[in-house]
């Protein structure tokens, strides 16, 4: 006889001892970005940022990128001595030059006193005579690992590939944005870089994770779902949500560009409930590769009428522009409002990512890691790879941003085919200018923004 207080369960419809017993793998093509890998040899053909100039002190800095260990350091402690970015260990007995000491030349090993310039130049080997054999020997077959730096505007960016294939340092139009200042900020994350930049292409999470999930982390307008359009132009992938927030229509759009090159609307200073006419990006970032398990963003975060509220131009105020939610919180804080942080690190230091599902609004997501797959396969068969910057001494154009409308409701028409219709709209007018000068291209859709919103139609 059966006991009525016990419950039927059917075994048959669990699935965990299986997929326990065969966990889904990773993107080993994609995930793994370490030295000679094929995604971290594609990676290598681009300039990076690699850590804040603020970071670069008296003292040499340890940096792990692309999965290779580096020194960081000044070549005097005044702020315009020359940067290095150079292999950590002494090519003579292999001492760690993160114990070095900067000097006016370069960086003088602690064990035996060679002094390295910041192209890896053996400039001395004391205790060794200058003019003798082994010496000279030495400093002519033997340089200590160095990469190309260029140091812009409190953030240093560095190029570890081929030197033969060093491309010209590129230059975006968000650089130029009049009235809005630029303050560098770093977050890390415990987790592979693939995870980290899935979310730009993703915008739907903004209105699960950074809303519905734990209430509004930047704006009421976000929780709407939207029409989503993916762009792909060539390296530059967008995607735009069209909203409704009452009686406005706001269209915001997500940017990347690859491999890793990232921007966004505004984080707090849009929300659908007032006109604002091609608002440029919270953020201008980068997520870079620190080795398979760990990645960086590196950023300048955006403020002024066209970008963020100045309120937020301090350290908490960029992490809250960065993910949601400050960095530094308990346990339990990550669980009741997890921000991106908690979203990418909770999938593991390297996603399973042969055990996803993907759906139609996961397109953007879809297309952007199959470009790069197909870049990565181009370049071991020997093909160049194209570059962000087209054409040399040209801003590249770039499209992260908020515009919105006030286009009130009509009964007597499709919506969502409305809202399709204005971002549509939105993204061409953009496209049909980016051929003009900076301050003409912003004029011009700024003025056609606003005629758009006199007509109230697309």
């Amino acid at each position: 006889m059966s006991n009525a207080s016990t419950p039927a369960i059917s075994a048959n419809s669990y699935t965990g001892y299986g997929q326990a017993i065969a966990p889904p793998d990773y993107d080993h093509e994609l995930a793994e970005i370490g030295p000679g890998t094929p995604c971290g040899e594609f990676f290598r053909r681009y300039w990076h940022p690699v850590a804040l100039t603020s970071e670069i002190g008296e003292l040499p800095k340890p940096v792990r990128i692309l999965g290779e260990d580096l020194v960081l350091f000044r070549t005097s402690q005044k702020a315009d001595g020359q940067i290095g970015l150079v292999h950590r260990n002494c090519p003579h007995r292999r001492a760690s030059l993160v114990f070095g000491k900067c000097e006016e030349r370069g960086i003088r090993c602690c064990y035996h006193g060679w002094l390295f310039a910041p192209d890896g130049e053996i400039l001395e080997t004391p205790g060794e005579d200058d003019d003798a054999g082994p010496a000279l020997d030495v400093r002519a077959r033997t340089r200590l690992g160095a990469y190309p730096v260029v140091e812009f505007r409190g953030l240093v960016f560095a190029y570890l590939g081929p030197p033969d294939a060093m491309p010209e340092f590129p230059y975006f139009d968000a650089y130029d944005v009049p009235d809005i200042i630029m303050r560098p900020y770093r977050v890390d994350y415990d987790c592979n870089w693939l995870q980290v930049l899935d979310a730009i292409m993703d915008p739907i999470h903004t209105s699960f994770l950074h809303s519905q999930n734990a209430g509004a982390q930047f704006s009421e307008g976000m929780a709407e779902i939207g029409e989503l359009e993916i762009f792909e132009r060539g390296l530059q992938f967008l995607g735009s949500n069209t909203r409704r927030v009452d009686d406005h229509v706001w269209v915001r759009v997500n940017e990347l560009i690859l491999p890793n090159f990232t921007q966004a609307g505004a984080a707090f200073q849009a929300d659908g409930t007032r006109s604002h006419f091609f608002g440029r990006s919270s953020f201008t970032r980068w997520v870079v590769p620190v080795d398979d398990e760990h990645s960086i963003s590196l950023a300048w975060a955006n403020f002024g009428e066209r970008g963020d509220p100045e309120k937020y131009n301090n350290q908490e105020g960029c992490e809250l522009i960065e993910q949601g939610e400050i960095v530094d919180r308990t346990w339990e804080e990550r669980q009741r409002r997890p921000a991106d942080a908690e979203a990418v690190e909770g999938m593991g230091p390297i996603s399973a990512h042969k055990g996803e599902n993907l759906m139609p609004t996961d397109r953007g997501v879809s297309l952007y890691r199959r470009r790069i797959r197909r870049l990565v396969r181009d370049l071991a068969e020997g093909k160049p790879l194209p570059q962000p910057q087209q054409i040399s001494g040209e801003a590249v154009r770039t499209y992260g941003q908020d515009s919105v409308l006030k286009m009130p409701l009509k009964n007597e028409i499709d919506d969502g085919k409305f809202l399709k219709d204005v971002g549509n709209a939105v993204m061409n007018m953009q496209f049909e200018a980016e051929h003009l000068p900076l301050e003409e291209r912003d004029a011009q859709i700024i003025a056609a923004l606003a005629a758009m919103e006199e007509r109230g139609t697309p």
